[in-house]
């Protein structure tokens, strides 16, 4: 019987995390130990090193029930240019509890190409999310206690727009009424939960510079309005600073390590369908101060986390990627050819070439809209037959882009040799990357990804969207990169239309201002801020037994 990822990640061998520091040739006043295997890197003293490294951006088809391993890719290409002889740093974000007890499990890699201790990233880890949560918290107590207290800033309790926060997939707490008691217990309102890593403090918290960059983007953050329409911000409460001594800890980036004991930095986590779904600046600006590759990942399809960390990331950040790599898998385009996934074991050609344009699509938005050189990663399954494979490379070649076969999840970084070989050809390749779109309208940038990345014909805006976007523009929050959230499973807003749809609209039904962030959030479809549980959560096969060892966390 195979073993499962936690079985494999538990008999590894885990170097303590000062051996991984010196590897990067940081020393012991650099690092801030959490326990012998974790620790935090202070990046104040990496200030003065150069930025060197060649960025690497690993994204994705969008994803199906078969799950396409995009982060045991990202993990198995920083181990397998390490392998080469290259000095290479991976970038991730921190897994939210939601999917982990929820639906997706753990999120640190898989089979032989993880991060570790696998157990301590997928929970607690050194404790970032609660303190993001607390943040997002005492933001929205300090907003109540001040309307109960007097209300000075004249706050309409009908237009408060903050948020509580917690990182569970609750779907209760979507709306909710609070404040119920009496006087003593403050204002009776309606009210509602976000998940933590869809909240505008983690997006924040992720697109910060440094310490005092955090700390002005939090006042930044618009929490209400007047009576007269006027925006109420984090600082107009004086709530920036306490804010910041929670986070002051929690910004440094995290230093674990690979299987094979290559570093990673791991910080941050937005999700890709609701947030911008990317790993925070400063883990990846560090990165690249340390190494000589580095690679780091964006959440779900290239429509989603890829789009977004080219317009919004790269853009506040000054970031410019090298190369691009595209994970795909026979198994995931058979499902989106029209297989059920329990069929999708069985060799079928026609189904795989019916779902190949939703790899190509992806292919050609990071190539032509965003001006990258791509490879695609076959993440191998041992089911893939000789055939399937080939129709998938010749594929590829069709449109001048070499298919890899990615064999890391049996194979570790010697798996994914070839892979890096590839990315470091394309990385001395010409490079003309550029945004999207140009900053102007909101309108105008959400027509831009639509048409361009989604290839939708169309965006339709309801009247409550039409509104708020007349008032953020009247309110000067214009100059801004849109957030689109919308469904994972589909270029369109639609997650049953799989492939690559033509001549459809998407419906925009609310839009918000991000203002600490720094972008527009626009809602699409039904996508929700607050996930739920599904009817058999992954919570039901985690277990701990009498000494302590964690089973379930696959």
């Amino acid at each position: 019987m195979a073993k499962t990822d936690i079985e494999i990640a538990q008999e590894a061998r885990i170097l303590p995390i000062a051996q991984i520091a010196q590897r990067l040739g940081l020393n012991e006043e650099d690092v801030i130990p959490y326990g012998r295997t974790m620790a935090k890197v202070d990046t104040a003293h990496l200030e003065s090193r150069p930025s060197r490294a060649k960025l690497v951006l690993v994204t994705a088809v969008n994803p199906t029930p078969a799950g396409e391993g995009k982060t045991t890719t990202s993990v198995g290409l920083a181990d397998g240019l390490n392998c080469l002889g290259k000095k290479a740093v991976l970038a991730l974000r921190e897994p939210s509890l939601g999917p982990v007890f929820g639906i997706k499990g753990g999120a640190a890699g898989g089979g032989y190409a993880q991060v570790i201790p696998m157990e301590n990233i997928n929970l607690h880890f050194t404790g970032d999310f609660h303190a993001i949560e607390n943040a997002n918290n005492l933001l929205a107590a300090l907003l109540d206690n001040h309307i109960k207290q007097g209300n000075e800033l004249g706050i309409d309790p009908r237009r408060i727009v903050w948020k509580r926060a917690m990182d569970m997939n609750d779907r209760q707490l979507r709306q909710i009424v609070d404040g119920l008691g009496g006087v003593a217990n403050g204002m009776p309102r309606q009210d509602g939960f976000d998940i933590t890593v869809a909240s505008e403090v983690m997006a924040v918290f992720c697109l910060s510079a440094d310490l005092a960059d955090l700390k002005a983007r939090l006042g930044r953050m618009v929490v209400a309005y007047t009576y007269d329409r006027k925006p109420v911000t984090a600082h107009d409460l004086r709530a920036e600073g306490a804010m910041t001594a929670l986070l002051k800890d929690a910004i440094y980036p995290n230093l674990v390590q690979t299987l094979e004991n290559n570093p990673a930095l791991i910080h941050g986590g937005p999700f890709a369908n609701i947030a911008h779904g990317c790993n925070s600046v400063i883990a990846t600006k560090t990165a690249m101060k340390l190494g000589d590759y580095v690679v780091t990942e964006a959440g779900f399809g290239a429509d989603l986390g890829a789009e977004k960390f080219c317009d919004i990331t790269c853009r506040i950040a000054d970031l410019r990627p090298d190369a691009c790599v595209v994970v795909a898998t026979v198994r995931a385009l058979k499902h989106h050819g029209g297989v059920a996934k329990a069929d999708l074991n069985k060799e079928n050609l026609e189904a795989l070439k019916a779902g190949l344009p939703n790899l190509m699509q992806h292919v050609e938005n990071m190539r032509g809209v965003f001006g990258l050189p791509v490879v695609v990663a076959i993440n191998a399954f041992p089911t893939d037959t000789a055939s399937e494979l080939e129709l998938v490379r010749e594929a590829c070649r069709s449109c001048g882009v070499e298919a890899v076969i990615s064999d890391v999840w049996a194979k570790g970084g010697a798996g994914g040799e070839d892979l890096a070989r590839e990315v470091c050809r394309l990385c001395d390749a010409p490079n003309d990357f550029h945004y999207a779109y140009e900053l102007g309208s909101i309108k105008s940038e959400i027509g831009a990804v639509a048409q361009k990345v989604y290839h939708a014909s169309g965006v339709d805006y309801t009247p409550a969207a039409e509104r708020q976007i007349r008032q953020l523009e009247e309110q000067g929050f214009t100059n801004m990169p849109v957030c689109i959230a919308k469904t994972q499973y589909s270029f369109s807003d639609d997650p049953h239309k799989l492939g690559a749809p033509k001549d459809f609209h998407i419906t925009v039904r609310n839009v918000k201002v991000s203002a600490g962030a720094g972008f527009v959030v626009a809602l699409t479809g039904d996508i929700m801020t607050m996930p739920g549980l599904p009817k058999h959560p992954a919570a039901e096969t985690i277990d701990v037994d009498e000494k302590g060892k964690i089973t379930g966390l696959f």
